[in-house]
């Protein structure tokens, strides 16, 4: 999408598009955050205590995402 394209959304479709971007984003780290802790736990990363802690960032991420913007589509 353009910016001159963005800018004819009205401000809830931009907020909506917006909140669903963050809640993506939140997302896409939380999953990578697992995937690097499966990698440690299976010794492809040197693993110094790491699997714990990223477990803890990747919940701690979802849970506060879901916490400040909800899910889409139910105000």
């Amino acid at each position: 999408m353009r910016p001159a394209e963005w800018n004819l959304l009205s401000d809830d479709q931009q907020l909506v598009l917006s909140r669903e971007a963050l809640r993506r984003a939140a997302e896409t780290l939380a999953d990578h955050a697992e995937i690097l802790a499966q990698e440690m736990e299976h010794g492809a990363l040197l693993d110094r205590g790491g699997p714990d802690a990223l477990r803890l960032f990747a919940a701690v991420v979802r849970t506060t995402n879901r916490e400040a913007f909800g899910e889409v589509g139910h105000a």
